[in-house]
């Protein structure tokens, strides 16, 4: 485990580069703060650690692992998922900012046509002689409004697990300008990745796992749009739109790269782990990527959990995540994620050890780099899932200095 460790430590020191790699969010691990390299006991160990896998029909089962008993058990896990999420409360304050803004061109325009000035003299003069409506624009200036979308399709069973995702993010802002207001598309990334890979245990209380991934990204330049230029912006983005789908099956695009990670079973009730993930082989759409290297330790009381029919699942998780990422002057604190979570089954089958589960509540909580997470995931009939999740994500150069909440919700249709 040591010379595994220590290889992948080296590994990640001649190859960290400068951009993040597409990323998957997992409602599960968002809401207990993306704390999840040691927890990894389903699907999720496909994005946080592959060695996981080899937990999956081995948490749960008398049988097999009697000291691991204490869990509801699951034989597969096989997903189709869709997600939405977005900045919700920077979406009302813009709103309420944008209707002050109207107003005061609607004053602005109805006091020169009532003196027989220009429109922008009168501007130009309230903002001399208003100064709070100077602050007021530059608040409303730079307003992020981005928006997410996730599209999955996962399948994992012991030892095997594979996904096909898709992330969309769009970063538009606001600018409410001095004379003339306008919207700035900041940037447009979509992601699509395929991987696969396993998980081994190699002792009973040691599992390594590795993955392989091919991933595609496209992205849309900054793109102003006014009142002025709307006919020009359309047709640029109708270019654009033909570019994107021309390129969809240009494999030259495409960049390959491998995931690694390790679990280590100290005792019936602390877990650790440790993922160098995103490990690509050549530039994606131009970008560098850092790989991520994470280190977490979990921890699941015995007393709390519970295989019977009525299952119960409860976690306590730490990671320092995304060690080699250092941009915009991350601090440790950055790195620091740490939640829990309590899965109950409320309504099942008595006598036949969860294989019967006809509702199951799972809540969740923690910090991700500083800011707390929440979130709810409800399972009817182990068919349908609905999950919502909060967390925040950093814009600034430095935890606490300019924070995105964001909110997502996704349903999930599997078993």
């Amino acid at each position: 485990m040591r010379y595994f460790i220590s290889s992948i430590i080296l590994f990640a020191a001649v190859a960290t580069f400068a951009a993040k790699a597409p990323t998957h969010h997992s409602l599960r691990a968002e809401s207990m703060g993306n704390a999840h390299v040691a927890v990894v006991d389903d699907k999720d160990a496909i994005y946080y650690n592959y060695a996981g896998l080899s937990q999956i029909n081995r948490l749960g089962n008398f049988e097999k692992r009697p000291e691991q008993g204490y869990y509801p058990r699951n034989y597969i896990d096989a997903r189709i998922s869709v997600g939405g999420a977005g900045p919700f409360e920077t979406y009302f304050s813009t709103y309420d900012l944008a209707k002050d803004l109207q107003d005061m061109y609607n004053n602005a325009r109805d006091a020169a046509v009532a003196n027989g000035l220009t429109t922008n003299a009168v501007l130009m003069d309230s903002l001399s002689s208003h100064p709070e409506l100077v602050h007021k624009i530059n608040s409303y200036d730079h307003k992020y409004l981005s928006m997410k979308l996730k599209l999955d399709a996962e399948l994992a069973f012991h030892g095997f697990g594979g996904a096909i995702w898709f992330d969309g993010t769009i970063n538009p802002y606001l600018d409410g300008g001095v004379i003339l207001p306008f919207l700035v598309v900041d940037t447009l990334v979509i992601d699509g990745v395929v991987q696969a890979g396993g998980g081994f245990s190699i002792t009973d209380n040691i599992s390594v796992g590795a993955g392989l991934k091919a991933a595609k990204r496209e992205k849309v330049r900054m793109i102003t749009v006014d009142v002025m230029n709307y006919n020009a912006v359309k047709d640029t983005l109708e270019d654009r739109y033909h570019d994107i789908t021309d390129d969809v099956f240009n494999g030259s695009t495409i960049s390959f790269g491998m995931d690694l990670g390790v679990l280590y079973q100290l005792t019936r009730e602390v877990r650790l782990g440790a993922s160098l993930n995103d490990i690509y082989f050549k530039e994606l759409a131009g970008d560098k990527i850092t790989p991520n290297f994470s280190v977490g330790v979990n921890y699941s009381p015995k007393f709390f959990n519970r295989n019977t029919a009525y299952a119960r699942k409860f976690n306590v998780a730490f990671d320092y995540a995304n060690a080699f990422f250092s941009e915009r002057n991350y601090k440790p604190f950055s790195h620091m994620n740490f939640g829990m979570e309590v899965e109950q089954t409320l309504l099942a089958w008595p006598g036949l050890n969860n294989e019967i589960r006809a509702l199951s509540l799972r809540l969740s909580g923690g910090f991700k780099g500083g800011y707390p997470s929440a979130g709810v995931g409800l399972e009817l009939l182990r068919f349908i899932t609905l999950e919502f999740a909060t967390w925040s994500e950093e814009l600034g150069y430095y935890t606490g200095q300019d924070e995105e909440r964001i909110y997502m919700v996704q349903a999930s249709l599997g078993f």
